[in-house]
C-alpha cells in the first residue's frame, strides 16, 4: 500500500538556511507546512516523534566532507529512511546590517562549515577578526540583525530575510561548493526502483583482521560500485566502528539485496537507510550481465533442481 505523501517538513532552521532552501526546490510552498528546527537531531526528533512527516537535513559537502550530526542521527536513535537526496551549490555572502562598513567588523558569525569554506577569503577581507560558531548560517544572519554580533557568513536568501545587506559576495574559498540534502522519513513504502538509484545503509564491523575488507567484498563479487564510504566510532570502544555508505542500486534489485543479506550475516549489525532515486546528475554504470536479477533468476533456478533432484 503507498504511504500517504509527507505535508509537514521539519528542516535544519531557523528561516533561510541553505536547508530551507533545498526543501524549496523539491517542495513547492503550497504542498505542506515546513517547520524549522534548531538543530540536526532535533529536526530528525520531530520525525520520530511524530511531529513532522519527514526532515530535510544536510549529509555531506563536497568541500568540508560528511555532517557528523546527519550520519550520527541516522546511525542511532528509531530507525529513519532517505526517500530522496538534493543537491545545492551553495553560495556565501559576508552580510551586516545597513551602515556597516568593514572597518566596523569586530567578529564574523557562522555555522563552522560555512566558516571552514571561507576562511582564506575572510582572512584577506577581515584580517584578524575573530570567526565565531553559530548553530546555522540563518541563526548567524538572525544573530547580526538582532545585533549580537557585525557579521554573518550566509546565504543571499537568510541576508535578505533578515535586512541585512552584503559587504561582498561569493565569499567561498572554492566556488561552486555542493552540499548533498537528504529527505528521511519513518520506513515505510520504499520509491519504487527507477533504474537510477542509491541505496544508504550503515554497518558495523568487529574489531577483527580483514573485517572490512569482508564487507567491501560482498558488493565488489556482486558488480556493485559503491559511491560513498565513511567511518564512524560506535561509542562503545576503541576499534569498534560503523561504516556509512552508499551503492548503486535499488534494495529491490537482486545483486543489492544478496549483497544486503550477506552484510547481515557478516556485520555485527547493519542499518538499512532508504533506497531513492539517485539525483546528482550521475548515471549508475551498467550492470554486467552475470549481476543483472535475470542471471539471479537463472541461477536460483538451477539451484532449485538441483535440490529437487534434476540433475
Amino acid at each position: 500500500m503507498p504511504q500517504t505523501p509527507p505535508t509537514r517538513f521539519a528542516y535544519l532552521g531557523p528561516e533561510g538556511t541553505f536547508a530551507e532552501a533545498a526543501l524549496s526546490s523539491v517542495v513547492a510552498p503550497g504542498e505542506g507546512v515546513r517547520q524549522p528546527a534548531a538543530s540536526v537531531p532535533a529536526a530528525l526528533a520531530a520525525v520520530r516523534a511524530g511531529e513532522s512527516d519527514a526532515a530535510l537535513v544536510p549529509l555531506e559537502n563536497s568541500v568540508e566532507g560528511p555532517v557528523p550530526a546527519t550520519m550520527d542521527g541516522l546511525s542511532d536513535g528509531a530507525p529513519l529512511v532517505i526517500t530522496r537526496e538534493v543537491f545545492l551549490t551553495v553560495a556565501f555572502v559576508l552580510a551586516v546590517r545597513p551602515g556597516t562598513r568593514l572597518a566596523d567588523v569586530r567578529g564574523v558569525v557562522s555555522h563552522p562549515h560555512a566558516l571552514a569554506q571561507t576562511a582564506r577569503t575572510l582572512a584577506g577581507l577581515l584580517p584578524g577578526v575573530p570567526a565565531l560558531p553559530a548553530s546555522s548560517t540563518a541563526g548567524a544572519a538572525r544573530a547580526v540583525a538582532e545585533g549580537e554580533h557585525d557579521a554573518a557568513v550566509c546565504a543571499p536568501i537568510a541576508a535578505e530575510r533578515y535586512g541585512l545587506v552584503p559587504l561582498a559576495d561569493d565569499v567561498a574559498d572554492h566556488p561552486g561548493a555542493v552540499t548533498r540534502f537528504v529527505l528521511v522519513a519513518p520506513p515505510g513504502a520504499l520509491p519504487a526502483p527507477t533504474g537510477n538509484d542509491k541505496t544508504s545503509l550503515v554497518a558495523v564491523v568487529g574489531d577483527r583482521t580483514g573485517a572490512l575488507l569482508d564487507l567491501l567484498a560482498e558488493f565488489a563479487v556482486r558488480g556493485i560500485s559503491l559511491t560513498r564510504i565513511e567511518s564512524r566510532p560506535t561509542r562503545e570502544r576503541l576499534g569498534v566502528y560503523s561504516f556509512s555508505l552508499d551503492c548503486e542500486g535499488h534494495v529491490a534489485d537482486a545483486r543489492v539485496g544478496e549483497a544486503l543479506a550477506a552484510l547481515h550475516r557478516v556485520c555485527d549489525d547493519v542499518r538499512f537507510l532508504g533506497s531513492y532515486p539517485r539525483d546528482d546528475g550521475r548515471t549508475n554504470r551498467p550492470v554486467p550481465d552475470v549481476a543483472a536479477d535475470a542471471a539471479f533468476a537463472d541461477a536460483g533456478a538451477w539451484l532449485d533442481r538441483l535440490r529437487a533432484g534434476q540433475v
